[in-house]
């Protein structure tokens, strides 16, 4: 049997990286600073344990463009490489010199914020450059050495003359990648990528206005001075410690975060985890109100305070990627796909800490001031119920803060709920029977019949509640939610009385002929039935199930297209003991007994908002004649 090893051709390794190995060029630039910062941690974390007999100081990164020359510099004042080094580091292609220095100093330099992982970081300048040379000097007291590459398998290195400890590379800028010579192009991606990156980074300077001098008149101009412009914050909120920080710092951390965002958020979630894995970082609940058309792309994943994304999709469970704010792991790679962060564990575990942390502040919230959680609640609810519907942990969880509003602007929660409407809301069968609205205005007539009785109702009026209420009738034991025009309030909730009808059956078989004759059968069923004689004569209800079933379609109840394609379907419940039934029964003249259904009808349609264009004009035409 023969062995041997598999070799890859180094000359194909450039059109690999220019074409395959990252997908966006822009990228090239966050590589190269990872590195610069790189650089530098490694330098303080070596001056922190003696190591390195050099001054740290108040080191700081920096990038300058020449766009005569084509040039693009990428300076640090980290701690450098030898000649030696750079023959081991660069010209090893995927030798990470921050993997190995980890593994070296793996016990004091756990905390050190040292980035790199995959050691083809540096190569990504070739994506943009057609040349690339290092002008390097170590903290150690050796020559510094100069090394060149276009791009090819063969490079240059020789001593060189720097004397200042660090690193700066220089891009030849390639003809089809000018745009990275732009200031306004390179100032864009440091902001994006760069914008919380734990060193100083200067871009050029800017002017700052001084003070006026106590001698200097009112009309003398103040002065001003040229000083670095540091487009970066390295010491942003989420990395700090919660006790550390006031409200007023979070909603600042905000305003940076989100410039063009006005509105301040609701509250926030510090967090901060080191094991099992590492994770930091600040959500923040905006106001949502009923709005499900919402951003996904609010949430930046940091590695290190390096940028990564700002879709989460895999990492943060879905409910929440409503929200907004930072994520920053160094157990999530730079570059991934959304197979991988599917299946890797420490992503799952990640989703599963922030589902729980998010759950424990909003109870915390709740209990601290449940005053204040009422307030926001109409703000945050459509995350909750979210949650509730997509995560059983959450669900679980939620069970104890979940609000659910009445028509009168109180608040319960379930266990509260149940408490407060056995006694009166439970029908002949022993069910707890919930009466919702979704619409006080539109629903008036139903909510008053059913507070008449005594009956609590609730106002449950976001986009999901229809998937909501499913949830909680198969979480629950003997409940059923109903809508409060899905009936006459007596079949809502059945009790063993029954209310007797004026009409004879047989009186009732001829009526029920004569409204089936007016009444379009393809629109309504109709149903006569006993109610009280001061309920309305005409009711249109709609099936519970039907329309619960048509409401989950729209939004997004996945095989329910059945449902939704089906026609609008009504009942029409005609109260036997109303006065007006008993003058439509008795009326001899089949042309205004016709008019008087047609008007009932119209008037019931009207309550339900279904009045509408041609049968509205001539239903307000016919209501004139009638009282002339």
């Amino acid at each position: 049997m023969a062995t041997g090893s598999i070799n890859v051709s180094v000359e194909n390794i450039f059109p690999l990286i220019k074409k395959f190995l990252y997908s966006d060029h822009e990228i090239f630039l966050r590589e190269l600073i990872s590195n610069a910062t790189d650089a530098t941690l490694k330098l303080k974390h070596l001056t922190n344990i003696g190591e390195a007999k050099v001054a740290y100081g108040d080191p700081k990164i920096e990038v300058k463009v020449d766009k005569e020359n084509k040039l693009l510099h990428i300076i640090d004042q980290g701690i450098g490489m030898t000649a030696e080094e750079v023959e081991k580091y660069i010209n090893q292609v995927a030798f990470s010199g921050a993997e190995e220095f980890l593994e070296k100093y793996k016990d004091s330099a756990k905390d050190s914020g040292i980035i790199g992982h995959f050691g083809l970081g540096f190569y990504s300048a070739f994506m943009v450059a057609n040349k690339v040379e290092i002008i390097t000097k170590s903290y150690k007291d050796e020559p510094a050495a100069h090394w060149t590459c276009d791009g090819s398998p063969t490079y240059t290195i020789e001593p060189h003359d720097k004397t200042e400890r660090g690193t700066e590379i220089i891009l030849h800028i390639g003809e089809d990648d000018v745009e990275f010579l732009e200031e306004n192009r390179i100032s864009e991606l440091l902001i994006k990528y760069n914008k919380f990156m734990p060193v100083p980074i200067k871009f050029g300077t800017k002017t700052e206005t001084l003070p006026k001098p106590e001698e200097a008149k009112e009309e003398d101009p103040a002065p001003t001075q040229e000083v670095d412009n540091i487009i970066n914050n390295p010491n942003p909120a989420w990395t700090k410690q919660p006790a550390d920080l006031k409200d007023e710092d979070y909603k600042g951390f905000y305003r940076e975060l989100y410039p063009m965002q006005f509105e301040e958020p609701l509250f926030n979630i510090h967090l901060n985890v080191d094991y099992p894995f590492n994770l930091t970082g600040i959500l923040y609940f905006p106001k949502l109100g009923q709005d499900m058309n919402f951003q996904k792309d609010r949430i930046q994943l940091y590695q290190n305070q390096v940028f990564v994304t700002d879709n989460v999709e895999g990492i943060v469970p879905e409910f929440l990627t409503m929200l907004r704010g930072v994520i920053d792991s160094p157990d999530i790679p730079l570059n991934v796909s959304r197979s991988y962060l599917q299946a890797d564990g420490a992503v799952k575990k990640i989703s599963s800490y922030i589902t729980r942390k998010v759950a424990d502040k909003l109870n915390s919230l709740f209990k601290n001031d449940r005053e204040d959680f009422e307030k926001k609640w109409n703000d945050i609810k459509v995350v909750i119920e979210y949650g509730m519907l997509s995560e059983d942990k959450f669900f679980e969880k939620a069970d104890k803060f979940a609000l659910y509003p009445t028509v009168d602007d109180t608040y319960f929660t379930f266990e509260e709920l149940q408490e407060k409407i056995k006694e009166n809301q439970t029908d002949k069968d022993n069910k707890l029977v919930i009466l919702y609205a979704s619409d006080k205005d539109e629903q008036h007539a139903y909510i008053s019949a059913a507070k008449d009785k005594g009956y609590e109702v609730l106002l449950l009026d976001s986009p999901i509640v229809s998937h909501l209420i499913q949830k909680l009738e198969t979480s629950k034991e003997n409940i059923s939610f109903v809508r409060v025009d899905g009936d006459h309030i007596d079949n809502l909730i059945k009790k063993d009385e029954e209310t007797i009808s004026k009409l004879s059956d047989e009186e009732k078989d001829a009526l029920k002929v004569d409204l089936e004759k007016v009444i379009p059968a393809e629109k309504y069923t109709v149903q006569l039935e006993a109610m009280d004689s001061n309920a309305s004569p005409f009711m249109i209800t709609q099936p519970e199930f039907m329309r619960r079933m048509k409401e989950m379609q729209q939004t997004g109840g996945g095989g329910m297209n059945m449902f939704g394609n089906m026609p609008e379907m009504y009942n029409l419940i005609v109260n036997t003991n109303h006065e007006l039934i008993g003058q439509i029964k008795d009326t001899k003249t089949d042309k205004k007994k016709e008019r008087l259904i047609k008007q009932s009808l119209d008037l019931a349609r009207l309550s339900q908002n279904l009045l509408k264009g041609e049968e509205l004009t001539e239903f307000i035409k016919r209501s004139f004649e009638m009282i002339k």
